[in-house]
C-alpha cells in the first residue's frame, strides 16, 4: 500500500471528527481510531496484542494492564480504552501513552505497507475518554514523521531481498545440537515463539538486521520460520514473546519484563524538579548555543531544558510543560514553523510563550513565524540583556512560587 495514500485519506474527509477507519484485505482487518481527526491508535492485524506488548516494553511501562481487560465496557477498542484508564489511574503518564501510541503506529504502518488493493470504511464513533487521553493522539505533522520512518524501514526491508517475509513471523531450529556461538540470535530465541519483532526488541536491534543475520542459517535449512498466533488479548496469561531481554528460558519472566499478570518493580523515571524556578526549552541542534543560553539562564534564576532533535524530545516536553520554549527554524530532519505551528495545535503548548531564536530574521521569517503561532522573534546569537528582557515579559522568576 501506498501509505501516503493513506495519510491523505485520513487528512482530508474527517477533519475534528471522532470515529474509526476500517481498512479490509482478505482476512486482515485494520482500525485506525482517530480523535478530532487525529489517529490515537492503529489497531488489528496480525498480531495487535503482541505489538502492544512490545510497545509496554520497549518503554519501560510497569503496569499490570491485563486486570483491567474484564471491566472494558466494550471489548471491540480495547487499546484505546486501555490508554485511557493507564491515564486516568496515572498507570501511564502522557508521555509514556504517547510513545505507546508512535511505536504502535510505525509498526502498524510499516506492516499496512506490504498489504495491497485494501477496502476502507468509515464510521463515526464517540470515543468516552478524558480531555487528557485525547490529547495524546498523533497530530498531522507527527503522522508524516512516523510514516516517514515507516516508508524508511519498509525500503530497507525490500532492498535486503525480505520482502517474501514477514517480521510476524518466529525462526525456530531444526537443528538443537548447533553450538551457541555460532548463531547470531541467543539460541533460546530461536524457539518458534518469538516473532522476529520480539527478538529485535530484545537484541535492541533493527527487524532488518536480526532477519538479514539469520537468513543463511535459513538457506541452509537450520532455523524455519513459522507463522505464530497472538496472544489472547483477554486473559491474564503472559503473552508470549513480552520477556525482557537477558531471559534465560523461552519462558521466563524476568523482573524488567512487561507482561499482564506480572507484578514488576516501577519503572525508572526522571524525578521532578525540586526547585520552583521558571523552566525554559531549548530546541535547537547547536552545543554551543545550548551552552551559552545555560549560562545566561541558570545565573538568571531559570532552568533549562536542551532539547537538540525535536521529534525525540517532544516527549520530554510534555513530561516538564516548560514555562517557555525557544525554537529555533533550522533543525535537523525538521522545518521550525511546523514544529511551532505542531506546538500550538497541541493542547499542553497552547498558550506557552514560543519565542523564534534563529539567524534568518528577515521579514518574510518573522512573519511566517508569527503566523505559525511564534509569541516573538528573536535573531541569534542573542544578547544576554535583550534576551532576558523578552523572556521576563511572559515569565519572571521571582514571580514564581
Amino acid at each position: 500500500m501506498e501509505l501516503a495514500w493513506l495519510i491523505e485519506k485520513l487528512d482530508k474527509p474527517i477533519k475534528h471528527v471522532d470515529g474509526e477507519v476500517t481498512l479490509c484485505h482478505q482476512t486482515k482487518v485494520w482500525k485506525i481510531h482517530l480523535i478530532r481527526g487525529q489517529v490515537l491508535y492503529i489497531a488489528g492485524g496480525e498480531h495487535p496484542t503482541r505489538r502492544w506488548s512490545r510497545a509496554l516494553q520497549q518503554h519501560s511501562i510497569n503496569w499490570n494492564w491485563s486486570t483491567e481487560l474484564p471491566r472494558l465496557p466494550d471489548k471491540h477498542n480495547w487499546e484505546c480504552q486501555l490508554l485511557n484508564r493507564g491515564i486516568s489511574q496515572s498507570q501511564l503518564s502522557l508521555v509514556r501513552a504517547k510513545l505507546i501510541v508512535r511505536s504502535t503506529a510505525q509498526e502498524g504502518l510499516f506492516e499496512l505497507s506490504s498489504q495491497t488493493h485494501m477496502e476502507s470504511q468509515w464510521m463515526p464513533n464517540e470515543y468516552e475518554i478524558w480531555d487528557s487521553c485525547r490529547s495524546i493522539a498523533l497530530s498531522s505533522w507527527e503522522m508524516q514523521a512516523i510514516l516517514g520512518r515507516a516508508t524508511r524501514m519498509r525500503q530497507e526491508w525490500q532492498e535486503a531481498g525480505l520482502d517474501h517475509l514477514s517480521p510476524t513471523l518466529a525462526p525456530a531450529l531444526t537443528q538443537q545440537d548447533l553450538p551457541a556461538e555460532l548463531l547470531p540470535v541467543p539460541q533460546q530465541y530461536l524457539n518458534g515463539e518469538l516473532t522476529l519483532w520480539d527478538i529485535a526488541l530484545r537484541l535492541e536491534q533493527s527487524v532488518v538486521g536480526v532477519t538479514c543475520s539469520l537468513i543463511p542459517w535459513l538457506e541452509k535449512g537450520v532455523l524455519q520460520f513459522k507463522a505464530v498466533e497472538d496472544c489472547a488479548p483477554l486473559t491474564a496469561e503472559q503473552p508470549i514473546g513480552v520477556t525482557s531481554p537477558g531471559a534465560t528460558s523461552p519462558g521466563a519472566t524476568s523482573p524488567g519484563a512487561t507482561s499482564p499478570g506480572v507484578t514488576l518493580p516501577p519503572a525508572a523515571s526522571k524525578p521532578p524538579p525540586v526547585q520552583q524556578q521558571p523552566l525554559i526549552a531549548c530546541i535547537d541542534d547547536s552545543p554551543v548555543l545550548a551552552h551559552t543560553l545555560k549560562k545566561i539562564l541558570v545565573s538568571s534564576g531559570y532552568q533549562m531544558l536542551s532539547i537538540p532533535e525535536p521529534m525525540r524530545g517532544f516527549a520530554q516536553l510534555i513530561e516538564h510543560k516548560p514555562d517557555l520554549i525557544l525554537l529555533d527554524l533550522l533543525l535537523p530532519n525538521a522545518d521550525g514553523y511546523s514544529i511551532c505551528k505542531f506546538l500550538r495545535d497541541t493542547p499542553v503548548f497552547k498558550k506557552t510563550p514560543i519565542i523564534i531564536l534563529t539567524g534568518q530574521s528577515s521579514s518574510i521569517d518573522r512573519v511566517r513565524a508569527m503566523l505559525a503561532g511564534a509569541t516573538e522573534f528573536l535573531s541569534k546569537p542573542p544578547h544576554a540583556d535583550e534576551l532576558l528582557q523578552m523572556i521576563q515579559k511572559y515569565i519572571d522568576p521571582k514571580a514564581m512560587p
